[in-house]
């Protein structure tokens, strides 16, 4: 059976906290579409040309520092911004 392959690295801080590490070099196509089962709030550590996008809204470019809040069973992915 094939298992799925994410396009990050992840690293669990603590039973709430997880820090999801994407190469910048990601094909477009490797960013999907998705539904998380709770909730989640998206902190930006570093990085820049990266952009999110929620159903039925326009992406957004993440920001260094800030926070994002996506709703569970909300369709969303990551996108490269430029």
């Amino acid at each position: 059976m094939k298992t799925q392959q994410f396009p990050f690295n992840e690293k669990k801080i603590s039973e709430s906290v997880v820090v999801r590490t994407f190469d910048g070099n990601l094909d477009e196509d490797e960013l999907i579409w998705h539904r998380d089962r709770e909730d989640r709030i998206v902190r930006v550590i570093e990085g820049n040309n990266w952009g999110l996008q929620l159903d039925n809204q326009m992406p957004s470019k993440l920001i260094e520092g800030k926070e994002y809040f996506i709703p569970k069973k909300e369709g969303h992915q990551y996108r490269d911004w430029e």
